[in-house]
């Protein structure tokens, strides 16, 4: 009996044996496999934050590239980049930047393209940045309806010969064209100034202005809602129904632009083209936008020239943007650091 016993024991030992044998080979392989598992998908992970962030620096990189406003960078930096060596003018340059940096607080700014869409550009990036909303004479009309009231209500058949900056188009579909550049201008302005957030509000913008094809549109909008103003303005004027703002006197004054149809030709048709705002065109941008443009004029430094606001005459209760220029040809955006 005692045999029998010692010999059930050792035949169970030897079984467990056994098969702890084979759970232990089991288990050994499956950590392995666990082991390989976690090294392969480590590996993955690690290689594809890699392409994600390789992408995502690409992305960027192409962002910055086509955008029209480039992020800000420092003032007094960005002045002794651009104004090297010991030449008057130079020096002035030099001169004026630092003024702007201890008496205006102007710390930063923002590179615009230079081409001659130049200061509708700026004075649009920070209207829509700023989430500045419609001037209140936009609220109560549609603008939309603004190039078949001129064409049709009001007879200018002359608009088929309206250019739009670079593609200098003309033709029936001036129309059409017209309508999908005050589209484009309307949405894009109600869907911004609606965005609260600054920094999507921020995202956005940049978005826009790297995208040419659509901020050319915004561009040849505003250039059409100036014509407009000023063929309402001439009526006003022949008809003597009411007083016009003194700012439609000087730009009809110029033998350039004594009409609606010579203001078009000889000025806004060439403007994203060949030229820019001129003066006169700035008070008149300033106006209808309802915002106090301020412009420093670093060509103008110490004398009374130096800032300018455009229009002169203007209402409390406009917003203020600033527009930087060494040239009144080009211009970028000044960011104020207190």
């Amino acid at each position: 009996g005692r045999h029998e016993v010692w010999s059930w024991k050792t035949a169970s030992k030897e079984s467990l044996c056994l098969m702890w044998q084979k759970v232990k080979v089991q288990l050994m392989l499956s950590m392995s496999f666990l082991t390989a598992l976690f090294w392969y998908c480590r590996r993955l992970y690690s290689f594809l934050a890699q392409l994600l962030k390789r992408w995502s620096n690409y992305l960027q990189r192409q962002l910055i590239r086509n955008l029209s406003v480039l992020p800000e960078v420092d003032l007094l930096g960005y002045s002794a980049r651009e104004w090297k060596g010991e030449t008057k003018q130079a020096k002035q340059m030099r001169e004026a930047y630092e003024e702007l940096f201890r008496s205006c607080h102007i710390k930063y700014l923002r590179q615009v393209r230079r081409d001659n869409y130049s200061v509708i550009r700026a004075v649009l990036f920070q209207i829509f940045s700023q989430g500045i909303p419609f001037p209140s004479w936009m609220k109560e009309r549609d603008i939309l309806k603004l190039p078949e009231k001129l064409l049709y209500s009001q007879g200018c058949n002359w608009i088929q010969q309206y250019s739009f900056g670079p593609e200098r188009y003309t033709g029936p579909n001036a129309f059409g064209k017209l309508r999908k550049c005050m589209e484009a201008l309307k949405t894009n302005w109600a869907e911004i100034s609606a965005t609260r957030d600054h920094e999507e509000r921020g995202s956005m913008c940049n978005t826009l202005f790297s995208d040419e094809s659509k901020e050319y549109k915004l561009y040849e909008a505003i250039k059409f809602i100036m014509l407009y103003e000023v063929v309402e303005a001439y009526e006003q004027i022949k008809s003597r129904d009411k007083p016009v703002h003194n700012l439609f006197s000087l730009l009809f004054a110029r033998d350039s632009s004594s009409d609606p149809l010579s203001f078009m030709m000889n000025h806004l048709n060439s403007i994203g083209d060949s030229i820019c705002l001129d003066q006169v065109e700035l008070f008149l941008l300033g106006y209808l936008l309802e915002v106090k443009i301020r412009v420093y004029r670093l060509h103008r430094f110490n004398t009374e020239e130096f800032q300018v606001k455009y229009p002169a005459e203007y209402r409390r209760e406009w917003n203020e943007i600033a527009l930087l220029t060494e040239d009144d040809r080009y211009y970028h955006i000044p960011l104020f650091r207190t």
